[in-house]
């Protein structure tokens, strides 16, 4: 006999009746892991201190709760298909420099959790005003102009302070903060507006040199202009790590734009020339490579150091910070002397390492958790890089590749100089290890970052109409299989 079964039944359904996308479920399993690590190694460095389990862990572990899960519910809200890899990949490497910063110096542990706070709300905020990545894109002058005059801020006679031997803060009443640390975001994404409207006059030649034809250089004059002259203020302000951060952002992204290899040797030669008038002309940059080449001659108890006149290297700690930061990565060996134990402090003791938890915090986590722990660090930083540069294959336009790029590169790249720098690759730069070391304008401004990230990530899997909108469009619908 026949069946008499008729053709399989569809219903429509809307799209989002299924609750949280798996990306989401995924990044949630992931916080949740992060959260083990973290209080795991909050608990360990209290009972080294005291033998007992912190009487405000339950406090801590609200904290950490409420600020991790408004971020992700931000992200079921807002960016619902986003790469679920980035945002506690942050949480893990936020929350272990957290307790590092409260081993060695707790009132900086308290200043700091407030900058998480507020780095979350600011993550949030830039999803909620930042619905399309095009926008960004219309306001090209004026984010340049805006970056101009926070690099030119702290040489405003009265407004800029000078912090050890560079002038990078700025100072309103009682807040201090660093204004190149939201330029750098700025400029990112004035270069990539550039670069994704010229990127065919940069990268196929046009102009004829007798009879050839050879790229056409007028389109790069205006960049070259912005970033000589943004190079040369902040030469002026005496700061060697984010001029070579800004100068590497520069040529990350020409290369990935044109693809023209000629553009990298043009960048050497830049830098070759940069670097032999900054060697003479800048007493820090000059220091700086003199400390890296031979830091024991610099060292509080060298000859050089104790001889009258000493060398001036032997001011402002000289060599003492590098050296005793390696001793530190020495003693903490494969396995680290034990979080909360060891000798190595912030403040006046055998193993006095300056800046320890923020310019060296890199050496912090390698005597705590030895070489395991750095390791960690390192794949962590690569994982968020790695993450970001997928997300930048993804994207939907020109101008969202090069601002996913420049941005991952922001990240990298400051992450590389300071880790590189602590262990003797690269001379000493003192800039901040992202999300780790403390400071708020770079804990916020990084924040913020990670927020256009994740909405370039969104617009990858976004439908025309979200595109075109920048909301998600809960009337799509699907059709699913019910009989």
């Amino acid at each position: 006999m026949a069946s008499t079964a008729g053709p399989p039944r569809y219903h429509r359904v809307p799209r989002y009746a299924f609750g949280p996308k798996p990306k989401r479920r995924t990044e949630l399993g992931l916080l949740v892991f992060g959260w083990v690590i973290i209080t795991a190694l909050y608990v360990l460095a209290s009972l080294a201190r005291s033998s007992k389990i912190p009487p405000h862990i339950g406090p801590f572990l609200g904290i950490l709760f409420l600020l991790t899960i408004v971020a992700h519910l931000v992200n079921r809200w807002l960016v619902p298909d986003a790469h679920p890899i980035v945002l506690p990949t942050v949480v893990l490497l936020n929350g272990i420099g957290y307790v590092i910063i409260a081993r060695y110096d707790p009132a900086f542990a308290s200043a700091q959790a407030g900058w998480s706070a507020l780095g979350v709300l600011l993550y949030a905020l830039a999803l909620l005003a930042i619905r399309r990545t095009r926008d960004l894109d219309r306001y090209r002058y004026l984010l340049l102009l805006v970056g101009v005059i926070l690099i030119l801020l702290p040489l405003v006679p009265h407004l800029g302070l000078t912090v050890g031997a560079t002038r990078l803060w700025v100072h309103l009443g009682s807040l201090e903060f660093q204004p190149i640390e939201v330029a750098k975001i700025l400029l990112c994404l004035f270069f990539a507006s550039y670069l994704a409207e010229k990127r065919e006059l940069l990268s196929i030649p046009t102009a004829r040199l007798g009879n050839r034809l050879v790229l056409d250089p007028r389109p790069l004059v205006p960049m070259l202009l912005v970033w000589g002259f943004c190079m040369l203020v902040i030469a002026k302000e005496d700061d060697i790590g984010f001029a070579l951060l800004l100068f590497t952002l520069f040529m990350v992204m020409l290369w990935v734009a044109t693809g023209r290899v000629g553009y990298l040797v043009f960048g050497l030669v830049l830098f070759a020339l940069g670097a032999f008038v900054v060697a003479h002309l800048f007493v820090q940059f000059h220091e700086r490579v003199t400390i890296w080449l031979d830091p024991w001659a610099s060292t509080s108890n060298s000859p050089a150091c104790t001889a009258h006149p000493p060398r001036p290297t032997c001011f402002g700690g000289g060599g003492d910070q590098l050296a005793n930061g390696w001793y530190a990565l020495g003693l903490g060996g494969v396995g680290g002397v034990g979080i909360g134990l060891g000798q190595a402090c912030a403040q006046g003791c055998a193993l006095f390492i300056s800046a320890l938890t923020s310019d060296m915090i890199f050496a912090a986590i390698g005597y705590q958790l030895g070489l395991m722990g750095t390791a960690a660090v390192a794949l962590a930083f690569l994982l968020l890089v790695g993450t970001g540069l997928r997300i930048a294959q993804t994207a939907r336009s020109d101008f969202a590749r090069l601002v996913a790029v420049g941005l991952t590169a922001l990240l990298g790249f400051q992450s590389f100089f300071i880790m590189a720098g602590v262990i003797r690759l690269l001379p000493f730069t003192g800039i901040t290890l992202p999300f780790m070391a403390y400071g708020g304008s770079s804990l916020v401004t990084n924040y913020v970052l990670v927020a256009i990230l994740m909405r370039i990530s969104q617009e990858a899997s976004a439908t025309p109409a979200e595109l075109a909108t920048g909301v998600r469009q809960p009337g799509e619908r699907a059709f699913i299989r019910v009989g």
